[in-house]
């Protein structure tokens, strides 16, 4: 099965955690590749990373403190098919690598994958109260099948508190 890596290191300003790879992001072999996906372009603008990247870029990541990696590692079209058993399993995986990262913030691009994560039926976008393995917590919008208007505002304005959450961190 082809997937993507993980990029992580120990001391991680961030970890930001996706729900699975993608079809073509798996398959070309970069994170968030997808066609219309705007999550590079948002981290960007937002001020998340302080230059343009492209998915062609995505190793790039490292050099902000940035790391990445997915709760299911299995790519699929959508994440409605990742079936309860490899959510259980990504949960195990997952608090393995953050406990051993320990990261100053953990963020989850998309509600279903904290609450997957966490076991919860809902939570609030933004900075959650709970911290995971000491780190702060911070649940995005999710960036997959980006809609323009409206949709986009409130994604970019839930970046940009992550993007000042994170400079606000001291080195």
């Amino acid at each position: 099965m082809r997937t993507l890596p993980d990029y992580l290191r120990k001391g991680m300003k961030m970890i930001l955690i996706g729900s699975n790879p993608g079809d073509r992001a798996a398959r070309v072999g970069h994170y968030y590749a997808g066609r219309g996906n705007q999550f590079w372009p948002i981290m960007y603008e937002s001020g998340v990373i302080p230059e343009p990247l492209s998915y062609e870029d995505d190793r790039r990541i490292l050099e902000f403190g940035i790391g990445m990696t997915d709760l299911v590692k299995r790519p699929t079209r959508t994440p409605e098919e990742i079936e309860r058993q490899e959510f259980a399993e990504g949960r195990v995986l997952l608090a393995q690598k953050l406990e051993e990262m320990r990261p100053r913030v953990v963020a989850f691009n998309g509600k279903m994958v904290y609450e997957k994560f966490t076991g919860r039926t809902s939570c609030k976008l933004g900075l959650q109260k709970e911290k995971l393995y000491g780190a702060s917590v911070f649940v995005l919008p999710s960036t997959a099948g980006l809609k323009g208007g409206s949709e986009l505002a409130v994604k970019k304005r839930y970046f940009k508190k992550l993007g000042l959450l994170l400079k606000s961190l001291k080195d």
